[in-house]
């Protein structure tokens, strides 16, 4: 599975990225304000990993936010890498960032961070086991107390409102331009190659998984995200 979602972030797609959802961007906005707030108490020379850092959009805010921040840039996939390199040497912060083109499972070890970001990436992992041992493995990474903010697709299917919201997110992606044809796989898809976990589910699985019980902080339809601390 995770082979076939870093395939599908290829060359091409890597390169349109931004420009594909820039449309969306207001809702991501919220989100990347939410984490510069919820991490502004960390340390004026914090180190952040971002786990599925893509083409880097959460280090360039959170960078620019907080100018004595490192930050560790893990992304399986190489074009979307590649993009993110580019951007964080455009804007003169390539020297604040490690650059890790790989699963998080292979990042080498090495001094605990104080937070991380995972944004859009756990719901790929279909399998509520290994789902489990991917948020896992961001715990074992993060000092004591160490910030989680992570942010997944999460529905309940079987409530009555799934329906409405799923019906609004297939207008929103229509508005960044996928075709109806695509339109029609996704909702096929979904549940099937993304993870259609409930809140409650997801929820269960970071706190079974190094953390403190989270927090809901955001939700815009389908997405949703928690604030998240490691136990212990």
């Amino acid at each position: 599975m995770k082979n076939d979602v870093v395939a599908h972030f290829d060359k091409d797609r890597a390169a349109t990225y931004d420009e594909q959802w820039k449309p969306l961007a207001p809702m991501m906005d919220a989100l990347h304000l939410l984490t510069r707030i919820a991490f502004s108490a960390l340390p004026e020379r914090a180190s952040i990993l971002c786990v599925g850092a893509g083409t880097g959009t959460e280090i360039l805010r959170l960078a620019e936010a907080y100018p004595g921040w490192r930050f560790a840039a893990v992304e399986p996939a190489e074009a979307m890498m590649e993009v993110c390199r580019q951007r964080l040497e455009a804007a003169g912060l390539s020297d604040r960032c490690d650059f890790h083109q790989s699963y998080l499972e292979t990042l080498p070890p090495g001094p605990a961070f104080d937070a991380a970001t995972c944004f859009l990436v756990s719901h790929f992992l279909t399998d509520a086991a290994a789902r489990g041992a991917f948020f896992a493995s961001i715990a074992e990474r993060l000092s004591a107390g160490g910030l989680l903010v992570s942010a997944d697709l999460a529905a309940d299917r079987k409530d009555p409102a799934f329906d409405r919201l799923m019906a609004l997110w297939l207008d929103l992606i229509a508005a960044a331009g996928m075709l109806l044809e695509n339109r029609i796989r996704y909702r096929q898809m979904f549940g099937v190659e993304v993870a259609a976990q409930s809140p409650q589910e997801v929820e269960a699985l970071i706190a079974e998984n190094g953390f403190e019980a989270p927090t809901q902080i955001y939700q815009s339809v389908l997405i949703r995200a928690w604030l998240s601390r490691r136990a212990g």
